[in-house]
């Protein structure tokens, strides 16, 4: 690239690039997770398997939950409860 080459011409690049560059991530990302299902599929223990992904995945999503809840979380409280003893404690002064 020159640095006399127009402004749109290097945009261009960069898409192409981008582009290329998602493609290859795409079919690596495919071909993992074929090789992972064909080895899955070979075990005896599919059943089980399936039965700890499942777990796995309540667990994930409760976490989920109680991250994004509308209860503060436990520190917060404990910083707060800080905070207004010293404002208390400020006042009494």
């Amino acid at each position: 690239m020159t640095p006399t080459q127009p402004q749109n011409d290097r945009l261009d690049e960069q898409a192409v690039l981008l582009v290329a560059g998602l493609a290859d991530l795409a079919v690596s990302t495919v071909s993992s997770a074929t090789g992972t299902l064909r080895h899955l599929l070979r075990r005896s223990d599919g059943v089980d398997l399936v039965r700890d992904a499942e777990r796995d995945l309540m667990s994930r999503g409760r976490l989920a939950l109680d991250r994004y809840a509308a209860a503060p979380a436990h520190l917060e409280v404990l910083a707060q409860q800080v905070l207004a003893r010293r404002a208390a404690a400020d006042g009494d002064v």
